[in-house]
């Protein structure tokens, strides 16, 4: 069976923020879903006089079943990035002003660890009755997991005080 990619989700921030609590934020909702972080890349371009230029690659992978793995590639471009110091109840914080364009990427990977690629034609062959047989609980999880990078989404916007306040599909998957 093939890989699923999901529809890419966007935002898009332009305003004065804490870089270091929006890390944070998306790195506590990956702990709490259950998945694991890694930072595959960070560039910084030299400033000009409007700001610096970065851009972030974070993968985020969780291992759902023997046969099933989630990934979730968070792209993010920034642009006109300057630290700003500004006073927040009475203290003086360093915040970021800059210009945000987020991508995130889904991806639903059947057969992650190749048990049924390696079993050679006899493999391949019970692969595909698995997938055959499993399409239904398959679709389930590509489901899930766009319903997961929406919480994401949500989560982001209600960091950066965008439209929204609540995730509309809030107990969907059966969480609190």
């Amino acid at each position: 069976m093939e890989d699923v990619n999901l529809p890419t989700i966007t935002l898009r921030y332009q305003g004065v923020f804490d870089f270091d609590g929006f890390y944070s934020a998306v790195i506590d909702w990956a702990k709490n879903e259950g998945y694991m972080w890694h930072e595959k890349s960070f560039k910084h371009k030299v400033p000009s006089p409007e700001g610096a230029e970065q851009e972030y690659d974070w993968d985020l992978v969780k291992n759902v079943t023997e046969f099933v793995r989630y990934n979730i590639l968070i792209s993010i471009h920034a642009w006109e990035v300057r630290d700003v110091d500004m006073e927040v109840n009475g203290r003086k914080k360093s915040m970021t002003h800059a210009r945000l364009f987020i991508r995130m990427n889904g991806f639903v990977k059947w057969d992650w660890q190749k048990r049924f690629a390696k079993g050679g034609k006899l493999g391949k062959f019970l692969g595909e009755m698995y997938g055959k047989v499993m399409t239904r609980d398959l679709a389930m999880y590509i489901d899930q997991l766009y319903f997961r990078m929406g919480g994401l989404h949500a989560t982001m916007k209600k960091y950066f005080d965008m439209q929204t306040k609540k995730y509309e599909y809030k107990g969907y998957l059966g969480e609190s």
